[in-house]
């Protein structure tokens, strides 16, 4: 029996045009794509969750897919995932979307070496999470330290887990705090 049983999914996209100041010389777009499963394990504890973990990757790569058809892959300059679990389950029913969530969407935008960052939750239906954001080649780059709103407001009841999984095409507009920038990466470990 497959442990992956959608009954929804969503597909928000964020367009920002300006923040106050002159306009950029293109909105900055955040494409979240959500899908809402029920939990295998709700109400009960489950020793092993690896098999659970390995079948979210074909959820991963599906919600990856979508985000690169929306926002182009040579366009992703920012990446990130994220969980809500429903009250009957618990935080590690989340923490398994770190491996199948991060893994799909390095595997679909040619293995970026920064990693995914996350943020995950046991909540009530309707809860919105605040994903953090960055860029996908150097944690550092400062002025990609984005966050962005992650929920679907029916979701997750508490036998159900809502993963998420979000790409952005650029920085925040009007950057303009220093740091590295991502026109001078070098070392490629993922970091600077």
């Amino acid at each position: 029996m497959p442990l992956i049983d959608i009954r929804k999914r969503s597909l928000a996209i964020e367009t920002t045009y300006h923040e106050g100041g002159p306009r950029p010389d293109k909105p900055l777009r955040i494409a979240v794509a959500c899908a809402v499963i029920a939990n295998p394990y709700a109400g009960r504890y489950e020793p092993d969750l690896l098999p659970f973990m390995a079948e979210l990757r074909s959820l991963g790569t599906t919600l990856a897919e979508e985000l690169v058809s929306v926002i182009g892959k040579d366009n992703v300059e920012v990446y990130s995932k994220a969980a809500i679990v429903g009250a009957n389950g618990e935080l590690e029913h989340a923490a398994v979307w770190h491996e199948a969530g991060g893994w799909a969407m390095r595997a679909v935008l040619g293995e970026p070496k920064a990693m995914v960052p996350a943020a995950k939750a046991v909540a009530a239906t309707g809860f919105r999470l605040m994903v953090p954001l960055h860029y996908i080649h150097a944690s550092y780059v400062r002025s990609h330290y984005n966050t962005v709103e992650v929920g679907i407001q029916d979701a997750p009841r508490p036998n159900e887990i809502l993963f998420a999984l979000v790409m952005g095409d650029g920085g925040r507009i009007h950057s303009r705090l220093g740091g590295l920038t991502k026109d001078k990466v070098s070392v490629n470990d993922g970091q600077r």
